[in-house]
């Protein structure tokens, strides 16, 4: 459980960096996100699951 919270966590950190440091940039990010094509954007989604994955499994390998 410990684990789920500190992930949870640093995705927090991560977005709140985004929306503090660079909100007008997000706008134009998500202009940008709305023109790719659906398909396009759930394959991203996929990959980016598949690396978080990959990600939290060598984590743990590791020994976090």
């Amino acid at each position: 459980m410990g684990m789920i919270i500190l992930a949870l966590g640093l995705v927090l950190v991560v977005e709140g960096l985004v929306f503090a440091l660079a909100p007008s940039r997000l706008e134009d990010l998500l202009a940008a996100l709305a023109e790719i094509p659906v398909e396009t954007r759930r394959y991203l989604g996929l990959g980016a699951i598949a690396l978080g994955v990959a990600l939290v499994w060598l984590a743990r390998g590791l020994g976090a």
